[in-house]
């Protein structure tokens, strides 16, 4: 896998600074402040996130996960209302149900899961928007889900420039679509698909970038932002979030942001997970050593595969994961 790291101008520990390498059935992330880099088949993550005030803990919650076979990984950013002990809770949650669904190619039915959990938090007042994207590794592609959140941010590195990820088509929605998770049970959700060629980066942030105050008043907003990381192009991968957070703040009347913030770059890399005869049996040793321990008091419970082709039988016979 490739070698990252991300450079801080804090003081941290070797532990934060070195690349987490993601292990299979694996659930990373959470909502505390966070710099560090993340090694998945096929993409690399870079995470930077401040929660606003310099507060331990803060609204905008980030997820990374990683399949049986290391085929799927899947990326979540959320930012949800409230604070403190309550959107901890709301973090447990999602993190349970990305485990549950981690061994999930279509993220349709992830999406409509979260959102009726979030659903049943309602009464408290509680909803989220959220952007999420499911790599298939054979192939790098990257399905998108956007719900309330700000668009993605795509750069196109043989073209050296930023472009805006527009939401992806609605599935044959009649109803409310792409609605913030938590305001209504039957809402749909579309799903865009791009693919990273060599050099090219996925964005995806919080609000806090594009409603970041300009000393003339105005909100920076989504334009601005790009004009900011179009500034940043002599910038590496691994060094972007937290440069695109400092560019803002270089924006903004007052030098701070009044809002947690969160930044994850997603970037491929060479290391393709390819189905054989190998990676088959140690799929299904390892989905018998899943369902045996998920039968032990206190467990999450067994993620079972989503019942397709590519996924069921791609882990033994590459050539259906092809797409």
């Amino acid at each position: 896998m490739a070698d990252v790291e991300i450079q801080s101008q804090t003081p941290q520990s070797d532990a934060a600074t070195q690349p987490h390498v993601m292990q299979c059935y694996e659930v990373w992330g959470g909502n505390e402040p966070v710099e560090r880099g993340v090694v998945m088949q096929g993409l690399d993550a870079f995470v930077f996130g401040v929660p606003h005030d310099g507060a331990t803990a803060g609204g905008d919650i980030h997820y990374v996960s990683s399949c049986a076979t290391g085929r799927i990984t899947r990326v979540l950013l959320a930012d949800v209302s409230g604070h403190g002990i309550e959107v901890a809770e709301v973090a447990t949650r999602l993190r349970s149900i990305l485990r549950r669904f981690v061994n999930y190619v279509d993220q349709a039915r992830l999406a409509a899961q979260i959102n009726q959990e979030f659903a049943k938090l309602s009464s408290g007042g509680h909803f989220a928007t959220a952007v999420i994207a499911t790599c298939w590794g054979p192939t790098g592609e990257i399905e998108i889900t956007n719900a309330g959140h700000p668009p993605p941010l795509l750069y196109r590195a043989r073209k050296k420039e930023w472009t805006v990820v527009a939401a992806g088509d609605r599935l044959e929605a009649t109803g409310p679509s792409d609605l913030p998770l938590g305001i209504l049970d039957d809402t749909a959700y579309g799903r865009g698909k791009v693919r990273l060629r060599e050099g090219d980066l996925l964005v995806m942030y919080t609000d806090a970038l594009i409603e970041a105050k300009k000393a003339d008043g105005n909100l920076l907003g989504v334009v601005g932002l790009v004009d900011v990381a179009q500034g940043l192009s002599d910038v590496s991968a691994d060094g972007l979030a937290k440069a695109l957070v400092d560019g803002v703040i270089a924006q903004t009347a007052y030098s701070v942001l009044d809002d947690d913030a969160t930044v994850m770059v997603l970037r491929s890399n060479p290391s393709v997970p390819r189905g054989s005869l190998r990676m088959g049996l140690a799929t299904t040793r390892r989905l018998l050593h899943e369902l045996v321990d998920s039968l032990k008091p206190g467990t999450e419970g067994f993620a079972w595969p989503q019942l397709r082709i590519d996924n069921v039988l791609g882990s033994f016979f590459d050539r259906l994961n092809r797409r």
